[in-house]
C-alpha cells in the first residue's frame, strides 16, 4: 500500500481472515480520519476482535492491506506498535502487580515515564491513584477499565484501539468512560472502539455496523438512521409473547422484533400510499390483533434507532 493521506489514521483494503473453514472477516474496507471516534458496532462473534488484532499487528490477515498512521501492518509492525495503544476486551494487565507497578511497567516498555505523559492520563488516573498500591486483580470492573486505559495511553499514542471496553461494566462507569474518550479526542487522539451496545453508537462520530465478518454500512449515526427505508411502529398488548408471532403474520409486516417491553414493526413505505396511510395501517393492525384475542393494544409510530437499522440491514444480507 502506498503512502496515504495524512488526514487518515487507519486504512483497510479488502481485509479477510479465516480460521480453518470459518471466515472471521470478509473483504473489510474502511478509513478512519485523524482525530475521530470511529465505532465498530456488532454482536459477539461478528469479527470485531479479529479486526483489532490485525490492525494492532498481533495477527496477520489472509488477504488485503492495511495501514495505521501511514505504516503497513505487516512490513512496519514494529513502528506501528510505537504509535498505537490497545485495550483488549479481556483485562490483560498483571493481576499480581499493583496499579502503580502496572503503569510503570508499560511506561518502561515504551521508553517513557509516568511523569512525562502524566497530563494525558491525569483525569483518568487520578480516579484510581488513591488505590495505586492495590493489586490490579483486586480492582472493581470500572477501576480495572481505567487502569487499562491509562496503560494504553502512557506512551501518548496517535491511535487508540479499544475492544469492547465497556462490556461487563456498570452503567455509571460506562458513562464516565465515554466522557473520558470525548476528552481524549480533544487531545487529537484517533479512537477506534468496538462495542456490542447499540446505544453507544450515537456517541461516535461515525460507525460501521458489522455482522458475520462483513460491514453492513458505514456512516454517521444520524446518517444511518436517515437511510432507514421503512415506517416504524411500536406495539403493546396484554399478550406480548403471542403478539410477536401474530404481528409477524400481518400481511404488511416487513419484519418485527422485540425491543424491551415493546415490539417494533417495520412497514414498507411503498405499501403506504394515499389509500393506505399510517393511521389506516394502525387501525388495520388493531382490528387484526383484536380478532386474535389481544386487548389493551397500543400502536404508535416511532423514529428508528441504530438497533432498528442494524436489524433491518442484517435481514437484507
Amino acid at each position: 500500500m502506498n503512502k496515504i493521506n495524512s488526514n487518515i489514521s487507519v486504512q483497510c483494503e479488502e481485509i479477510s481472515k479465516s480460521y480453518g473453514k470459518v471466515e472471521a472477516l470478509k473483504s473489510i474496507s474502511f478509513e478512519v480520519e485523524k482525530g475521530e471516534i470511529f465505532g465498530i458496532i456488532g454482536p459477539d462473534g461478528a469479527g470485531k476482535t479479529t479486526l483489532f488484532r490485525i490492525l494492532t499487528t498481533l495477527i496477520l490477515a489472509n488477504k488485503g492491506n492495511a495501514t495505521v498512521v501511514g505504516y503497513d501492518v505487516v512490513k512496519d509492525y514494529a513502528e506501528i506498535r510505537k504509535h498505537v495503544g490497545y485495550m483488549p476486551g479481556r483485562f490483560s494487565l498483571y493481576q499480581d502487580l499493583s496499579v502503580e507497578e502496572n503503569l510503570q511497567f508499560f511506561a518502561t516498555v515504551f521508553n517513557t515515564t509516568i511523569e512525562e505523559n502524566y497530563m494525558l492520563i491525569k483525569d483518568i488516573y487520578q480516579q484510581i491513584e488513591p488505590f495505586k498500591n492495590r493489586r490490579a486483580g483486586k480492582l472493581s470492573g470500572g477501576m480495572k477499565q481505567k487502569l487499562a486505559l491509562s496503560c494504553a495511553l502512557i506512551h501518548k499514542p496517535q491511535v487508540l484501539f479499544l475492544d469492547e471496553p465497556t462490556t461487563g461494566v456498570d452503567p455509571v462507569s460506562r458513562k464516565e468512560f465515554w466522557g473520558m474518550l470525548k476528552n481524549l479526542k480533544k487531545e487529537g487522539i484517533t479512537i477506534v472502539v468496538s462495542t456490542p451496545y447499540m446505544d453507544e453508537a450515537g456517541l461516535c462520530d461515525r460507525i460501521a455496523l458489522i455482522q458475520n465478518g462483513s460491514f453492513l454500512t458505514i456512516d454517521s449515526p444520524a446518517g444511518i438512521i436517515r437511510q432507514y427505508p421503512n415506517t416504524l411502529l411500536s406495539a403493546e398488548s396484554d399478550k406480548m409473547h403471542q403478539l410477536l408471532t401474530d404481528l409477524r403474520s400481518f400481511e404488511l409486516t416487513k419484519n418485527c422484533f422485540a425491543f424491551g417491553d415493546k415490539h417494533h414493526i417495520s412497514i414498507s413505505k411503498t405499501d403506504l400510499n394515499n389509500n393506505e396511510s399510517v393511521e389506516n395501517v394502525k387501525t388495520e393492525i388493531i382490528d387484526f390483533l383484536t380478532k386474535k384475542g389481544h386487548s389493551s393494544l397500543v400502536i404508535s409510530q416511532i423514529e428508528p434507532g441504530i438497533e432498528d437499522c442494524f436489524m433491518q440491514l442484517s435481514q437484507n444480507n
